[in-house]
């Protein structure tokens, strides 16, 4: 947390204003449309939230395809089940780690070809590393199929010098206590269609009619956000810019203590990507260091209280996803069996940093 946090927050209290929307709702909105921009942004209860809302908006329902990025975490595609629609999963090229526009054509033709052309695509820029997404776009507009934009962990990260969360027709940002800025919880839609913004803010706060009393012609959802977290957000959006930098020297750092090592490596920005490094990653070569190396470092660093973790393990490798289609290359299977994650909290102090090289050193040696 930063210092203004506080202030925003009491500000809140001292006019009583309290519950969803207020004066924080709005700024809130305001400074992440300037800072992604866009033409606006709906702060809502959570990225999940978004991801659902947007579907509704590109009429996904039940017995529907959408094409989804299987190298994510499993939010990015529960939604989809949310709307009844079949989740048909996409592996990833290896320069990134996002979704393969190579595969991505080829599902659309194939799906297509059995009367099941998709109805929406989701992208994600996975670790804050922005996906692929001029050819990404251009697949899709030439089938004319709206990309949803998960930008979750990539908030602060651009692409040719445009924001991740104004790419696709609609985006999706999470402020999950996780994140590079939280507001405890949250999440928020973007797009650059004002009309699509609208129906949003009105579909969230549960599709009340401009009426003396309440009236619903359409299914509404309780998904706004606290004018409470709203105030959160406000003074963490005034230290993103910070965090991203101190996100991007503790990759620097592991990179430059740790890559001299034969085995390991890191991922690279591909030309135009500039990520936030929202985590730092890493990939073990088990020809060189053995195999189970990465559930060897993160269990002896378990044991010294320092939590790292694995990739995330593809959506087509997770058991609630079993019965859905998936196109495959293994980048994303490779990926999970050998890499890992590494502490990246932006208040991780230089001693600790030393303490996770020194000892994934004494674990390899």
């Amino acid at each position: 947390m930063g210092e203004m946090e506080k202030e925003y927050v009491a500000q809140a209290f001292k006019t009583n204003w309290v519950a969803p929307l207020g004066p924080n709702v709005d700024a809130f909105e305001k400074q992440l449309a300037e800072f992604v921009g866009c033409t606006g942004t709906v702060s809502l209860s959570s990225g999940s939230a978004a991801l659902h809302l947007a579907l509704i908006l590109a009429d996904v329902q039940q017995g529907d395809v959408v094409l989804c990025q299987s190298f994510t975490f499993a939010a990015s595609a529960f939604p989809i089940q949310y709307c009844h629609a079949t989740p048909v999963f996409i592996d990833s090229e290896p320069d990134t780690w996002n979704l393969d526009p190579a595969l991505l054509e080829i599902a659309i033709k194939e799906q297509s070809s059995l009367g099941r052309k998709p109805k929406a695509i989701i992208a994600v820029h996975l670790y804050g590393m922005p996906a692929k997404m001029n050819q990404i776009l251009a697949i899709a507009n030439n089938y004319d199929i709206p990309v949803i934009e998960d930008a979750a962990e990539a908030l602060g990260s651009t692409y040719f010098g445009k924001a991740c969360g104004s790419f696709g027709k609609m985006g999706v940002l999470s402020f999950n206590g996780n994140k590079i800025i939280t507001t405890s919880g949250g999440g928020a839609f973007t797009s650059n269609d004002a009309a699509l913004v609208k129906k949003v803010r009105f579909l969230s706060a549960q599709a009340k009619e401009p009426a003396p009393y309440y009236l619903h012609k359409e299914t509404g959802y309780n998904y706004r956000m606290s004018n409470v977290c709203a105030g959160i957000g406000r003074g963490q959006m005034e230290v993103l810019p910070q965090r991203v930098a101190k996100r991007r020297e503790i990759f620097e750092f592991y990179r430059d203590e740790l890559s001299d090592i034969n085995g390991i490596s890191f991922p690279k920005e591909p030309e135009g990507c500039f990520s936030n490094r929202w985590l730092t990653t890493l990939i073990l070569d088990e020809n060189v260091l053995g195999a189970g190396v990465n559930e060897k470092i993160r269990l002896h660093l378990e044991k010294l209280n320092i939590e790292s973790r694995p990739l995330w393990k593809p959506l087509h490798q997770q058991p609630v996803f079993a019965d859905c289609t998936h196109y495959g290359n293994g980048v994303s299977d490779s990926l999970y069996a050998t890499g890992l994650c590494l502490p990246s909290g932006s208040n991780t102090s230089h001693e600790n940093l030393n303490k996770v090289v020194t000892e994934i050193v004494n674990c390899l040696s």
